[in-house]
């Protein structure tokens, strides 16, 4: 079990080091110490290593992520999991805006808060957030879920095409063309999903999240809104 402390290895050193264990024979736990809010940590990373970050990471952190479990025992900055591919990435505390944007597929949970733009221009990712998110969340979300135990702040889902949002708590207000939705009985399956995938089976009551999507009025040009356009 490698164990790379950053205030002795350059991040430089140790992203290269998990770039290249592609092998299946090589190492796949790896214990990262006094990360420091350093920028891009474990980003680009393409293999099925599980990559333990002790401590709070800055910008990009595991951006572009595939096939990894990358755990963040801390917070993280803007746009952790920034276009991830596959596998998981972990936030046990905090994060800031962005997070998760353009993801393209795997799971992405944040024990704690979002903050603005959270799913913003998502592809595909599963985003499961336990606490709040901020402003202008899933913004021209394109596929995907987002699924929110606690409250969502302004224009959620503006100019959303087809990700689709669950949220437990209050809804400040929704953005243009989202719209709540009815719960089915697929969606209730596919949100207790979720909730098993990130660990949470039985923290909350599924019969309390409403469903949001798209209204799909934007997706036409439409002669007689000519002077919004």
């Amino acid at each position: 079990m490698p164990t790379v402390d950053l205030s002795v290895t350059s991040l430089r050193e140790l992203n290269q080091a998990l770039h290249e264990q592609s092998d299946p024979g090589n190492d796949r736990h790896w214990i990262v110490k006094n990360p420091k809010g350093q920028h891009a940590l474990a980003a680009g990373v393409d293999a099925e290593l599980d990559i333990d970050i002790e401590g709070h990471v800055g910008y990009y952190c595991a951006g572009m992520n595939k096939q990894a479990k990358i755990t963040v025992h801390g917070n993280a900055g803007v746009g952790v999991a920034e276009n991830m591919m596959s596998g998981v990435v972990h936030v046990k505390g905090d994060a800031s805006q962005s997070a998760g944007a353009t993801g393209r597929g795997g799971l992405l949970i944040i024990d704690g808060n979002a903050s603005a733009r959270c799913g913003i221009s998502m592809k595909g990712i599963d985003i499961v957030v336990k606490g709040d998110i901020g402003h202008m969340s899933a913004f021209m979300g394109q596929a995907g879920r987002l699924v929110v135990f606690g409250d969502a702040g302004e224009a959620l889902g503006d100019s959303l095409y087809e990700a689709r949002i669950y949220v437990r708590g209050a809804v400040t207000s929704l953005g243009a063309d989202c719209v709540e939705k009815p719960m089915e009985d697929k969606h209730r399956e596919e949100l207790a999903a979720l909730i098993d995938a990130a660990g949470a089976t039985g923290e909350v009551d599924i019969g309390e999240f409403r469903r949001y999507g798209s209204a799909r009025s934007l997706y036409n040009f439409k002669v007689d809104n000519v002077s919004a356009y």
